[in-house]
């Protein structure tokens, strides 16, 4: 089983649509990282006895990023960022911090809502890829660098089918606001995703599932982001003022965005930090 959800209903779901279907053992669950919407259900596996497998640092992770807010004061939590979006200097910048502020609020919500379940099985990435044999299919494990310092996919070669987790967005924007998140570590990710077989299926974190067609697509959006970075930062804008001016190109249009300041801004800061500049 994948993902831990938003919540122990989601991974709950789960459970009923794999015994819609067949009524093997579960042999483990998998966090293919630490983000609140993909582990906050994580106590249901732990309350059906199910081995929780994940990164090394996503147990670490999920308790600073999330322990810390259980039970704290929201509007003390919220304060900084209400007065981001009161300080905004432009129309498009004060849009931004709002939905940041919506989001942030969500991860809030979700985090005082939810029991804190943390992985029992920890994976080493030195030590992968390792595979699970699943009763005749194998699935392969693997460590990946690109959205949250904690990434783990699951290839099943005999499906050609990927879990890729949040290193696939498809047909959304990337979303890089991760302290450990890497762009230059996420695009060549991308770039190992691509030399895999033209036919095969990635299930990404959020999204439809895409083929290869699907990472073409996020490759070129890390590209136009990047292109548009450049001539900013020629131009002497500073990374915080490139991240509010970057322009959605007209092919891109109906492309999803998470929201701004999870994915596009600090992509540009990020690129920004790469080039040693400010």
């Amino acid at each position: 089983m994948i993902e831990g959800f938003i919540s122990a209903p989601g991974a709950a779901f789960q459970m009923d649509a794999l015994r819609s279907v067949s009524q093997a053992p579960v042999k483990g669950a998998l966090d293919t990282h630490y983000h609140y919407d993909h582990s906050m259900g994580n106590a249901f596996y732990g309350a059906n006895g199910i081995p929780l497998w994940a990164h090394a640092n996503t147990a670490k992770r999920i308790v600073e990023s999330y322990g810390a807010l259980q039970g704290a004061d929201k509007a003390t939590f919220l304060r900084p960022l209400e007065k981001a979006v009161k300080e905004a200097k432009t129309e498009t910048a004060r849009k931004h911090r709002e939905d940041y502020l919506a989001h942030v609020t969500n991860v809030f919500n979700a985090s005082n809502s939810a029991v804190l379940a943390l992985p029992n099985h920890p994976l080493d990435p030195s030590k992968l890829p390792t595979k699970v044999d699943l009763g005749g299919v194998t699935a392969v494990l693997e460590s990946y660098p690109g959205h949250s310092g904690t990434d783990i996919i699951v290839r099943v070669p005999e499906q050609n089918v990927v879990y890729a987790g949040d290193l696939v967005f498809s047909n959304m924007y990337p979303v890089s606001f991760d302290a450990q998140a890497t762009v230059s570590g996420w695009r060549q990710t991308l770039k190992t995703f691509a030399s895999w077989d033209k036919d095969t299926l990635f299930v990404p974190g959020h999204g439809p599932i895409c083929g290869q067609e699907g990472i073409a697509l996020l490759r070129a959006l890390f590209d136009d982001i990047e292109e548009q970075a450049q001539r900013m930062h020629k131009a002497g804008v500073p990374a915080l003022e490139a991240a509010d001016l970057y322009e959605i190109p007209e092919k891109y249009k109906n492309v999803a965005i998470f929201a701004w300041d999870f994915s596009i801004g600090p992509t540009i800061t990020k690129l920004y930090a790469e080039w040693g500049a400010k």
